[in-house]
């Protein structure tokens, strides 16, 4: 998939799947109970054209800003210019791992920091409804849209079909 992505830019966020109830019963398989339901998390990384280059399952709970240095980890930044996420995002520590891979990090500050928001580009800020788009098209997939599978390797093999499937017309 990777061969002709567009790597100048790079945008990452999750988004919650509900797991359907018979899906879940099995430990570590990235499924946790909240107030609502069962959930999972994909953990999503889109190119320059808004298709998906990786991603990662995670469970339901767990905030995106403990996720996302692993998906960060699996991304090759060499020849990558900056990478946009949204404020749920906001931590040093994420800032500083992108930023150790001479990549720009394109995260806004929330309302409640002490700095101001002058290191951003809100022009591409705004380009981020391409992961939110390509969340839309993995979402049009039914066993996306709701977690079916018990095991997580199930469910993660199903999400790539989905890429793949979302990579074919190009």
């Amino acid at each position: 998939m990777s061969n002709h992505a567009d790597f100048e830019w790079i945008f990452i966020d999750a988004s919650h799947v509900r797991a359907y109830q018979h899906a879940a019963g099995i430990k570590d398989q990235s499924i946790t109970k909240s107030i609502g339901r069962n959930s999972s998390k994909i953990h999503l990384a889109v190119d320059a054209n808004g298709n998906p280059i990786e991603f990662i399952i995670g469970d339901g709970t767990t905030h995106d800003v403990k996720v996302l240095p692993d998906l960060i980890d699996c991304l090759s930044l060499e020849e990558t210019e900056m990478l946009c996420a949204d404020k749920g995002c906001d931590s040093e520590l994420l800032r500083e791992k992108i930023e150790n891979t001479q990549t720009k990090a394109n995260i806004p500050k929330k309302c409640n920091s002490k700095s101001s928001n002058k290191h951003m580009d809100w022009y591409l800020y705004k380009i981020r409804h391409l992961i939110e788009n390509a969340f839309a098209r993995l979402k049009h997939f039914r066993g996306i849209a709701t977690r079916y599978d018990k095991l997580k390797q199930n469910y993660a093999n199903s999400v790539a079909l989905a890429c793949i499937f979302i990579w074919l017309p190009l």
